[in-house]
């Protein structure tokens, strides 16, 4: 049943009032998989190995960079430009030879999800993309599989647990994605580093419970921090209309942009095409920097700076001839104070660098 050592390690839950060696034993029995090895993921996945799962599989095709460091604790310095994946099963192994990992490298499609989820008895969703989190919640609920789910943005966070013995799930909470126009990501929108720990160990709470035969207190129920103000709020969910349940995986890429609001014609360009213009021709060439100052003063490819909220009260400083360039990290940012300025009399000479500054 346990080893000696196991006994030791465990001891704490061991000893432990509603836990102790019968859940234990479910733990060191369950298999889990954890989708994204990021800000989420990090303490979820080394919370669970503490804990004991028997058997964790981690999902994640992206590499470490130095930006995720600031949150994803699994990672330092030296995994930057390592799999998360595999340099997380490295770390975990460390941190407890008795559980069983296995990594996935490849990017969750609708072709091969199912087959990945179907071998573990929980998913974990830890990503960071609305294709995605559609996606993990109709494979769940078509494999009928509980789902623990989390997600975090700028202070605030939240946690549930889906398709719980036929309970809610994503799609109840939101039937349709957002525009994508609306939605900020982390390089865009930012995230304090620490609330991932929270949010992180909330979701390894519930998996721990539900897998060692607890009862989850998230099960069809939403969970709401703040981080600011420390408020919180947990709002009950409902099964929304039976005919509306999942039976297939679709495209969720296309899924998730068809709510998007066209956006005004807006003249687009890449990294690697701007790079030419500037070799060729700089001296026609006006960069706008639309970011925040904190960002600018970590790096930037040069140009003023003007920072999205002040576009249009500083309009005047932007030039009316050759080609003006606005740039932020992503291209959203950049692309609304293009929108802002619509009515500049030499609107037509304004470019968004679409990729922002990922390739610089």
């Amino acid at each position: 049943m346990f080893t000696q050592e196991e006994k030791e390690r465990y001891s704490r839950h061991f000893v432990l009032p509603g836990f102790g060696q019968e859940a234990q034993l479910k733990l060191k029995q369950a298999s889990v998989l954890v989708i994204g090895a990021g800000g989420l993921g990090a303490p979820v996945l080394q919370y669970l190995t503490a804990a004991g799962v028997g058997s964790i599989g981690i999902a994640d095709f992206d590499e470490v960079s130095l930006s995720n460091l600031q949150r994803q604790v699994i990672f330092n310095t030296l995994t930057v430009g390592l799999n998360k994946a595999l340099a997380a099963v490295d770390v975990l192994e460390a941190l407890n030879p008795n559980i069983r990992f296995k990594a996935f490298t490849e990017k969750l499609t609708s072709e091969n999800t199912i087959s990945i989820l179907s071998d573990f008895d929980l998913i974990i969703d830890g990503t960071d993309n609305f294709p995605t989190r559609y996606l993990i919640n109709d494979a769940c609920v078509i494999l009928n599989k509980p789902l623990v789910y989390g997600s975090i943005h700028g202070f605030e966070g939240q946690c549930a647990v889906f398709n719980y013995d036929g309970g809610p799930n994503y799609r109840d909470i939101h039937p349709t994605p957002p525009d994508p126009n609306s939605v900020p990501n982390c390089a865009e929108g930012g995230v304090l580093g620490a609330l991932a720990g929270i949010i992180g160990s909330m979701m390894a709470v519930e998996a721990i419970k539900i897998l060692g035969g607890l009862e989850s207190g998230l099960a069809g129920k939403l969970y709401m921090f703040d981080s600011l103000h420390y408020y919180n709020q947990k709002i009950k969910l409902r099964v929304a209309k039976p005919e509306n349940k999942v039976t297939e995986l679709i495209d969720y890429e296309a899924f998730c942009s068809t709510t998007a609001q066209p956006l005004p014609m807006i003249h687009s360009i890449l990294s690697s095409e701007l790079k030419k213009w500037l070799k060729e021709r700089p001296e026609s060439i006006q960069l706008v920097d639309v970011r925040e100052a904190y960002e600018r003063e970590m790096s930037h490819i040069g140009g003023i700076h003007i920072p999205l909220d002040d576009i249009l009260q500083k309009s005047k400083e932007i030039s009316i001839e050759g080609k003006v360039i606005f740039y932020c990290s992503g291209g959203v940012r950049s692309a609304h104070a293009i929108m802002q300025l619509a009515g500049h009399a030499n609107v037509q000479n304004f470019y968004n660098l679409e990729d922002g500054l990922k390739y610089w």
